[in-house]
């Protein structure tokens, strides 16, 4: 019986007599003869890693066969393989996994790289193998991008070995876990929330704060506390409780300068070296019970009350040791006492749109005018 198998350029064949491999095909037009219908062929794609059951088969049994068509790979413990065909890098082999490439259709090269003496990867190098396929199930490369102005941390198995400016990086995760903390160096505000405190004279008061925290070195702040945010929280919220709780409510309201310089001293004590400093620091808003609210704006309403009728007769006394100095003047110079009468007639008549002179003497307008202004002659 013959059988005709036709192979594409991209494609092989396996041809399997009685459950054994006799050889591999070509691409083309074959012709078989088969007695008893014994033989079959397994069309394979040439192309990349030679994913079959055949695979370990071929390399142990078949040799020959194996250095014709393929390149195995195989790295060691500590080892990562890169598989570069027609030089671009196509496939990573993890330790203890085996890789046959097909070579009869492209170049393919193997490069070996040591994970344990050499975890990190060039730029060049992360650019060319982070798109590659894995041949294994872990990720063979973790990348650590840290943003501008930020200092990143990273750890192998939790154990930090190095600190990266901002950037990306590539590690090789291979018989390790690479994980990474990023830290802004620039000052962070961090709010305060409200929080109820009874001052010296035993007024409930809530207060807010804001700070500003900046991270001075990362290493210390990732390994110096927890975390640096909650730790200066927790001494901001103490400091506050001493400051207010140890004076009055009018000192509170009063001398707000001194409570924030208490605090910041409290908390920049306390601190201590963990890699963080507080720039700024000061209390936001002093909120009050209601009915306290209302008290205190009676107190300041009459206040200003006070000081507005303290200024009317201060106004008022300035006023009237001015008319007392202009009467003086006025009585002992006539003169000026006319003039202020003229003056004043001015004033009157810009009000009025007639004026209706009564002359009963004969004199006329004349005798009026005269009479209207009289000036006391020199002595």
């Amino acid at each position: 019986m013959r059988k005709i198998v036709t192979i594409a350029e991209n494609q092989r064949g396996l041809l399997v007599k009685d459950g054994r491999l006799i050889s591999i095909l070509d691409s083309g037009r074959h012709g078989l003869w088969d007695w008893g219908n014994r033989m079959r062929v397994e069309i394979v794609s040439a192309e990349g890693v030679f994913m079959s059951p055949w695979g370990p088969i071929i390399e142990k049994l078949h040799p020959e066969l194996a250095a014709e068509n393929f390149v195995v790979v195989r790295p060691g413990e500590g080892q990562v393989a890169v598989v570069r065909t027609d030089g671009r890098a196509t496939q990573i082999v993890l330790p203890g996994k085996v890789a046959m490439v097909w070579t009869v259709l492209q170049d393919v090269s193997v490069e070996m790289f040591d994970v344990d003496a050499r975890p990190q990867l060039t730029r060049a190098e992360l650019v060319a193998f982070e798109n590659a396929a894995v041949v294994g199930t872990a990720p063979a490369i973790v990348t650590v991008t840290v943003p501008e102005a930020n200092a990143g941390l990273v750890f192998f198995d939790g154990e930090l070995v190095e600190t990266q400016g901002p950037g990306r990086h590539g590690y090789w995760q291979v018989g390790r876990k690479v994980s990474a903390r990023t830290f802004d160096t620039r000052p962070v505000p961090v709010e305060i929330t409200a929080q109820e405190i009874l001052t010296r004279d035993r007024v409930s008061l809530r207060v807010t704060l804001t700070s500003f925290v900046q991270v001075t070195d990362p290493k210390q702040a990732a390994l110096g506390v927890p975390d640096y945010e909650a730790h200066v929280y927790k001494l901001v919220q103490f400091a506050v409780r001493e400051a207010v709780g140890g004076r009055t409510l009018d000192e509170v309201l009063n001398d707000r300068v001194s409570v924030d310089e208490q605090i910041v001293e409290h908390v920049r004590r306390e601190l201590g070296d963990i890699g963080v400093r507080v720039t700024e620091l000061g209390v936001k808003d002093v909120i009050l019970p209601g009915e306290m609210r209302e008290l205190i704006n009676k107190v300041v309403e009459a206040e200003k009350v006070a000081q507005a009728n303290l200024i009317r007769r201060r106004e008022e006394t300035a006023a009237t040791r001015s008319l007392l100095n202009t009467a003086k003047l006025m009585e002992d110079n006539p003169t000026l006492m006319r003039l202020k009468e003229l003056e004043t007639l001015e004033r009157i008549t810009e009000k009025i749109g007639r004026i209706d002179v009564m002359a009963s003497s004969g004199e006329g307008l004349d005798a009026v005018l005269d009479r209207l202004v009289h000036l006391k002659p020199k002595a």
